[in-house]
């Protein structure tokens, strides 16, 4: 949610921005916010100029009844009346103009970083860097549940039968792998000095809409039947929204989370889920990053963050390249976006692995996260999130890249204290 100084001073800097998202759509909402917010404060000026003539009139009226004067003081008694009918009738509109504002200022989008590449969608983001040689397999690399069954380590049939399409039970080694993955990525993360969370995995209303879009709740979250309560999408939800109508003090900023949790995700609008496979699945589990900054510090830390991701795959073997988000493939809250996508032998050609993004201070405005600073007064964060790994995908990309010719899975010597030991399984 962008500062209403901006709508008043600067209304075409957030016109120009909406057009730079390709959203000409709510262009006619910035008018309509304009005249809320004068309509608004008109109506809340006038009623502290009545507030203040009541009190003051009140206030008379003992003194007018101490030296006599009944007359003057009942005159008075209904100038204060008539006062209070008219501060009723405006108080009943200044609420409703408050959450008629509050909404439309909501659908509007963040401003975006400069340096973001315009374009209308993800077929225009932009390749910044590719990190080791995205080389070729010299033998057939399968289908990664192949791979999977193969080791015996995959059960879709009876996910389907217990939950559906977009469930899996992943047994033995490949579970096992799945595990050692994340605890690798946990003490890869404290090693760079965050501090581990596992944080609620069930938050309420008021989080959701301050952490996110309404697009992106409608596509993404389940609702608890009966509750103000949504399942997570990703830990980054419970980790800002822990922070909600806090007053930080600015000497323990910047805050550096990291955080553990199972995702769930209904996917509505997405490319559909996989019958056989575990790239797009309604439940999986995910180690993130989480940081609340001060502003001018938010970018170095933005680029800092999905280094670590970069840096986490490439310990495993597995080749990246990150790819900036182009200004249409932005969502709404995001100042800057830049994916990690992992290199896959069997396609030939790189998926996404994991997202880091800068936020500025649109979440902290949606949950009233603010810093108490003696220097510069009271001011909102920015926050980031990035992605260090969503294993079962993050799997696809390690199982391809280690597969080796007799169907072994090679482990890395990072992740083999997590494996007991092991140098392959399979």
């Amino acid at each position: 949610m962008l500062d209403i100084r901006l709508f008043r001073e600067e209304p075409e800097k957030v016109r120009e921005n909406l057009r730079k998202k390709f959203q000409e759509h709510k262009l006619p909402l910035v008018d309509q916010i304009i005249e809320l917010d004068r309509r608004f404060r008109e109506v809340k000026s006038r009623c502290d100029e009545l507030r203040g003539m009541r009190n003051k009139i009140s206030k008379e009226i003992g003194g007018l009844y101490a030296k006599g004067l009944k007359a003057e003081a009942e005159e008075a008694k209904q100038k204060v009346n008539a006062l209070a009918e008219e501060l009723a009738f405006l108080e009943a509109q200044e609420g409703p103009l408050s959450e008629e504002l509050r909404a439309l200022m909501m659908q509007i989008p963040n401003i975006i970083d400069d340096t973001v590449p315009i374009g209308k969608d993800d077929s225009e983001n932009v390749e910044v860097a590719r990190y080791g040689e995205a080389s070729e397999k010299p033998f057939p690399v399968p289908y990664h549940v192949e791979i999977m069954e193969r080791l015996n380590g995959i059960d879709l049939d009876s996910a389907r039968r217990t939950s559906g399409n977009g469930f899996y039970y992943l047994k033995g080694d490949v579970a096992r792998l799945h595990s050692a993955i994340l605890s690798y990525a946990r003490d890869f993360m404290i090693d760079k000095g965050f501090t581990y969370y596992i944080p609620p995995f069930m938050i309420r209303s008021e989080v959701v809409t301050g952490v996110m879009s309404f697009a992106e709740m409608e596509n993404m979250m389940y609702k608890i039947e009966g509750e103000d309560l949504y399942l997570i999408g990703t830990s980054e939800h419970s980790m800002i929204g822990k922070f909600i109508n806090q007053l930080i003090d600015e000497d323990e900023l910047p805050q550096a989370l990291t955080s553990y949790s199972p995702c769930f995700r209904k996917e509505v609008g997405a490319h559909g889920i996989e019958e056989r496979g575990v790239y797009r699945i309604h439940q999986f589990e995910k180690q993130e990053m989480v940081v609340v900054c001060k502003p001018e510090e938010s970018m170095d830390w933005f680029h800092k963050l999905y280094s670590y991701t970069v840096e986490f795959f490439r310990s495993l073997d597995i080749p990246v390249r990150t790819l900036e988000c182009c200004s249409g493939d932005l969502a709404d809250l995001k100042v800057k976006s830049i994916d990690v996508e992992a290199w896959s032998p069997r396609q030939k050609k790189y998926f996404e692995v994991g997202s880091c993004s800068n936020l500025g201070d649109a979440q902290a405005r949606r949950l009233a996260i603010r810093v108490r600073s003696k220097e510069r007064g009271n001011y909102y964060p920015h926050t980031l999130n990035n992605t260090v790994v969503a294993p079962p995908r993050m799997l696809i990309a390690f199982l391809e890249n280690n597969l080796q010719e007799d169907g072994r899975i090679r482990i890395p010597e990072p992740l083999r204290p997590y494996m007991g030991g092991k140098e392959f399984i399979g």
